[in-house]
């Protein structure tokens, strides 16, 4: 049950953050969107380092100064996962008007849609493996942890369900549309969360490798995406600080219910 909780919390931090077109008029002010945006940074950036990395080095910690090898090589493989299925998927990232990944006839919508569920299939993984981290009774890891990552990815969802239902509505879509739009981005994280728990039972020794994999991801997504939307243009301290209470936001729920 708990598995089933965790797994759906995240969904839930984006349904209610696209349940935001119902309560605003008007497109999101770039200041807001900033801060948002540095925020849902800092929370994937302390959630890579305290819950995945960290741990994944803690499992090895054994084999001494080679205990680093799985979180590095993990982490590589999550970077370079994210690149493949950047060039591979036709997508459009908020605030822009030009594509990325091979041409297609797919709508404006469909492509921002898809923008966004790249960027939230590390979440899920993320969540998945530090819950079948907890199960198998890794280092560095447990149910309330879990339960920590969990959250701290469900509080940074809310902000990014507004921010990708507001521009579903101003490109013409109805509220409803929006809604449902923004709520089904966030569908492939328990999807992909549940998948990595089932493949890490069926393969606990690669388990650090996982944690550190799912870390790569979440890093990929900040470093490629929301670091670069929120530092151009005018307002980029507010992402500054946005992402600096995002980090201790997510640092604090780790460390206090782990």
């Amino acid at each position: 049950m708990a598995l089933v909780i965790g797994l759906l919390i995240p969904l839930l931090g984006t349904m209610l953050g696209s349940a935001f077109v119902f309560l605003m008029k008007d497109e999101m002010s770039a200041r807001l969107q900033k801060s948002l945006l540095g925020f849902a940074s800092g929370v994937m950036v302390a959630a890579s380092v305290w819950s995945l990395l960290i741990p994944a080095m803690e499992m090895e910690e054994a084999k001494g100064a080679w205990s680093v090898m799985p979180a590095a090589v993990g982490f590589l493989l999550g970077i370079g996962f994210l690149l493949f299925l950047d060039d591979l998927t036709p997508h459009l990232h908020i605030g822009t008007d030009k594509p990325e990944g091979p041409r297609s006839h797919l709508s404006r919508t469909a492509m921002l849609a898809l923008a966004v569920t790249i960027h939230n299939l590390p979440e899920g993984m993320a969540v998945g493996v530090v819950f079948a981290g907890a199960d198998e009774g890794a280092a560095g890891l447990s149910l309330a942890s879990a339960l920590a990552v969990s959250i701290g990815i469900a509080i940074q969802n809310v902000p990014e369900g507004a921010i990708i239902s507001m521009p579903m509505r101003a490109a013409g879509n109805s509220k409803w549309r929006s809604f449902l739009l923004g709520s089904l981005s966030g569908a492939v994280e328990p999807i992909g969360g549940l998948a990595v728990v089932l493949l890490a039972s069926m393969m606990t020794p690669v388990l650090p490798y996982m944690l550190a994999f799912a870390a790569g991801a979440m890093f990929y997504v900040v470093v490629e995406e929301l670091i670069p939307e929120s530092s151009e243009g005018e307002h980029s301290n507010l992402s500054t600080i946005g992402f600096a209470i995002g980090f201790v936001l997510m640092m604090v729920l780790d460390v206090v219910m782990g």
